[in-house]
């Protein structure tokens, strides 16, 4: 045998047929769901093309909504649901927050599967009911609690609460349906999803670390802020971006809450506020062919939000278990 005939050998082994099922059900899936994705983006381009070519970039700018005339863009609802989205993760990302580490670091054996079965059970309430309970109960409640920042913190821009001509505003009708409040209702609608991506990434934190911070005398809180929210970081974020993704794209209790508004209001306390969504539900049913593909234009943009809003989640969350965010 000369020097030529020495070759590597081969360690390559047939798949199993099992094997060779899941894997080709598994990339069938895969493409499904893409392909789904970009009919979806496909189906609004084309109705929304007629519509965007008569606005023009001017869509993106215009505060008034009124197909009919031609004037008509996504300034005002778009600023409306930053807006509702923003308050919904001031609420929910301390909540999610506490309630992972509770689960995962402090609750243990029955109570822990407890605390993790009302999450998931949180998870499944419809959103007409989250809504049926910001409008007929919770908006009641928080009035007072709208009122006391409006007094103590009208210096803040945002928290004031005034007129067209200046006049600060104190009757309970001027803090109805606000964005304030709808934001809070979608903040307890996200807690779950937040709550449970963050659950993962802290149970994943490694256990030698966690029992070596504690052998050297570490207290249970200086445990989890040195070795588990370090090693979460990038849960925590990816949960906070998934959460928002879903804040921006609610719409029934939105639509339930708020009181229509096609102006920029920045008094996030004052009535009055929009989302992309609840316009869309608020006039398809009465839309000509023209206003119809305006609301694809404004579909299509909330679209392309959360898009890219969900995957920079799902990409920070992939690299968050692989423990990379470890010190």
């Amino acid at each position: 045998m000369t020097a030529a005939d020495i070759r590597p050998r081969s360690l390559r082994t047939r798949p199993s047929f099992a094997d060779a099922v899941f894997r080709r059900t598994a990339f069938s899936a895969g493409i499904i769901t893409v392909g789904i994705m970009l009919a979806v983006g496909l189906f609004l381009s084309v109705r929304a093309s007629q519509a965007i070519g008569v606005a023009g970039p001017a869509f993106l700018f215009e505060q008034q909504w009124s197909p009919e005339t031609k004037q008509f863009g996504i300034a005002a609802v778009l600023f409306g649901t930053v807006t509702v989205a923003a308050v919904a993760m001031c609420v929910s990302v301390p909540l999610a927050l506490g309630t992972a580490l509770l689960i995962s670091e402090v609750a243990g054996g029955r109570l822990r599967s407890l605390l993790v079965t009302m999450v998931d059970l949180m998870a499944a309430v419809p959103s007409v009911v989250f809504g049926l309970w910001g409008v007929f109960f919770l908006q009641e409640n928080v009035i007072p609690v709208s009122r006391w920042i409006s007094t103590y913190f009208g210096w803040i821009p945002i928290f004031r609460v005034t007129d067209a001509q200046g006049h600060v505003l104190t009757d309970a009708s001027a803090f109805t349906s606000s964005a304030f409040i709808a934001g809070i209702v979608v903040g307890l609608m996200v807690v779950p999803t937040q709550t449970s991506v963050m659950r993962e990434a802290f149970s994943q934190a490694p256990v030698g670390e966690r029992e070596g911070a504690l052998a050297l005398g570490s207290t249970r809180w200086g445990m989890i802020r040195t070795v588990v929210l370090p090693f979460g970081r990038g849960g925590i974020i990816g949960a906070t971006m998934l959460g928002l993704g879903r804040a921006l794209g609610e719409t029934i209790a939105v639509y339930m809450i708020i009181s229509p508004l096609f102006t920029i209001n920045w008094q996030v306390l004052k009535t009055g506020s929009n989302s992309v969504s609840a316009l869309i539900a608020l006039r398809y049913g009465e839309a000509s062919q023209f206003g119809l593909s305006a609301l694809m234009a404004a579909g299509l943009a909330l679209f392309l939000i959360t898009l890219v809003i969900n995957f920079g989640a799902s990409s920070i969350v992939a690299r968050s278990r692989s423990g990379a965010q470890t010190n």
